[in-house]
């Protein structure tokens, strides 16, 4: 990891307060080793231009700390072609981090870099839940927590998060299957709207988002480009794929600022902006 001092406190209590600390990886090893998400079978054959992902990431990365964003960086492993999206594996709820429990095999060694910066940290985390849960599958609402039913997410991983924290509403979402994470289809922007790609999810979870959020819908396109994975940072302030005109068009229009970074080369692993992101304090 960078030289660099790294506050010890843990608070994400939402998905759009300001962002202070963040763990990232740069995605100097990444390929596609196995094909292990829709997305990537699009892009099998051409794989990934590392340095031109390197780039993307370098140009996103500067764009949060030039709004004061505390970019913390893990050491990329060679082993690990899918590192970058630190997202996965953990996440935290208000003041605990939990480490995620990894469904698939090539991403199960990578909580090992994250385990061991917390403990040279003196971070606290939680340890795994039974089953198999990720963080691109957990969205943060206050006192309730959404989480996606995923491939890669277990019904019991869920139900034990429930009992694990009963002063909260975990609220499962039954995803499509091709559907990778929750945060592919669904991100909340501010204390009332949120990104959805409606088919993605039953009828029943439809209603439940339509009843507590204004929904802005994302277009078939917008989601293979991952379009409601932005990153909010704060203060209205949202990083989105500058390709997702129309999307950014209405993001404006409703009040947010627009950071609009072109992140293609790492799209095409089947994870963006939020992916990439391992939020450890909120403000």
């Amino acid at each position: 990891m960078n030289g660099v001092a790294v506050d010890q406190t843990i608070q994400c209590c939402t998905e759009y307060t300001s962002l202070k600390n963040v763990l990232v990886v740069k995605p100097s090893f990444m390929r596609m080793t196995e094909i292990i998400n829709e997305t990537q079978k699009h892009y099998e054959n051409s794989n990934i231009n590392i340095s031109l992902a390197l780039q993307q990431h370098e140009e996103f990365v500067k764009v949060l700390k030039d709004h004061n964003v505390n970019v913390l960086e893990l050491s990329a492993d060679p082993q690990l072609p899918e590192q970058v999206f630190t997202r996965d594996i953990g996440f935290t709820i208000q003041d605990e981090l939990y480490i995620a429990s990894m469904s698939e095999s090539v991403r199960q060694p990578e909580i090992n870099t994250l385990k061991a910066f917390l403990e040279d940290n003196s971070i606290t985390y939680k340890e795994v839940l039974p089953g198999s849960i990720e963080g691109g599958d957990v969205v943060m609402d206050g006192s309730t927590v959404w989480v996606g039913n995923s491939g890669r997410t277990s019904q019991v991983a869920i139900q034990e998060l429930q009992k694990r924290l009963p002063s909260y509403n975990v609220q499962p979402l039954s995803l499509r299957n091709d559907i990778l994470h929750l945060d592919c289809v669904f991100n909340i922007i501010s204390k009332d709207i949120a990104l959805v790609y409606p088919p993605a999810f039953t009828k029943a979870d439809m209603r439940k988002l339509e009843a507590r959020f204004q929904l802005i819908h994302v277009s078939d396109e917008e989601q293979f480009h991952m379009g409601p994975n932005v990153l909010s940072i704060g203060n209205g302030k949202i990083v989105s794929l500058s390709q997702n005109k129309r999307l950014n068009r209405i993001l404006t229009s409703l009040g947010f600022r627009v950071l609009p970074v072109d992140f293609s080369e790492i799209i095409k692993s089947g994870g963006s902006f939020r992916c990439c992101t391992l939020p450890l304090e909120r403000g």
